[in-house]
């Protein structure tokens, strides 16, 4: 998102720092694994520790390749004792899903996709736990709630609750929402919230060539102390024996640029723009995974328009 901070955009923001806003994310992917084995089975494909999460817990994974390399990143819900719900970006869904069919050959398993049978409500901002009825949750705690008589899944994130419901709830939710307080709205504010916060997004900052440590998601999504999955040799020797040659960073840009311009130090390109925004508090700021000699406080030319960018740590403030 580029350009400036608009009144409306304005309004919405504060909505979200101060109140409470309502987010349609029922775009995402959405798959949901059950059978006495499918914690077990993740175990050995995703990032995190699977078989440690108990009923109503959950976390932050990520699905590599045997080179290391992100396939997709996702959040990781055990809604039962032999149900697990798993959902990602909706272009990181085709390769999650034909990655888990293809491993789960003779395995107690099953894998239903439910990206069209289910929506994602996300309440935004500090009265979203009053608005949906429940007391606060914690990122990834997860409990069965009903809501005026509509039944979801309640799912504590970094700033709100996430509501899972059937699809064919989500408008009636929506107005209860509405009624109760949380206004619908738009996905550019809600990205103005990531990118100060400093958190990537696949996609935008990470790609089928990034590696979890590039991405600094390394704390959320990794866990050292598991068995084996894929990708893992490769993630571990980088962490322990080595550094990753590029770091997420953030960028104070001197005015709007578009994502995928190249960033340049002197003569070498060290990355290529990722998300930007206008944030009312900090002005043009962006978010870009750059190589390890553009460190913070280094000037970087970013295009070819003469627009500036001074490298800084994350999260913006």
């Amino acid at each position: 998102m580029t350009g400036s901070v608009t009144v409306e955009l304005d309004a919405q923001y504060r909505q979200l720092r101060e109140e409470c806003g309502l987010l349609d994310r029922s775009e995402r992917g959405k798959l949901l694994l059950s059978g006495g084995e499918a914690a077990e089975y993740l175990q050995g494909q995703l990032t995190n520790d699977i078989e440690a999460l108990e009923p109503g817990e959950g976390c932050y994974a990520a699905l590599l390749d045997r080179k290391g390399h992100m396939q997709a990143d996702m959040r990781v819900l055990r809604v039962a004792p032999e149900e697990i719900w798993l959902d990602t970006e909706a272009e990181a869904m085709a390769a999650t899903l034909g990655h888990l069919q293809m491993y789960k050959i003779g395995r107690q398993v099953e894998i239903e996709e439910v990206t069209e049978t289910r929506a994602i409500l996300s309440l935004l901002g500090p009265r979203s736990a009053d608005l949906a009825g429940s007391a606060p949750l914690p990122p990834y705690a997860n409990k069965s709630i009903a809501l005026n008589g509509v039944e979801c899944i309640a799912v504590g994130t970094a700033i709100g609750i996430d509501l899972i419901a059937a699809t064919p709830d989500a408008g009636e939710l929506r107005t209860i929402l509405a009624a109760a307080g949380a206004p619908e709205v738009s996905a550019d504010a809600v990205e103005i919230l990531r990118i100060e916060s400093g958190t990537p997004r696949f996609g935008s900052e990470m790609d089928s060539g990034t590696m979890p440590a590039e991405a600094g998601i390394v704390a959320t999504a990794v866990n050292f102390e598991k068995g084996c999955y894929i990708g893992q040799e490769t993630v571990a020797r980088l962490h322990y024996r080595g550094k990753p040659n590029r770091h997420l960073r953030g960028l104070r840009l001197s005015a709007s640029a578009e994502p995928g311009a190249a960033l340049m130090l002197g003569e070498k390109q060290v990355g290529l723009l990722g998300s930007s925004c206008v944030s009312p508090v900090f002005g043009p700021i962006a978010l870009a995974i750059l190589r390890r000699e553009a460190e913070p406080g280094t000037e970087l030319a970013v295009g070819e328009d003469g627009v500036t960018a001074r490298v800084v740590d994350l999260p913006f403030g």
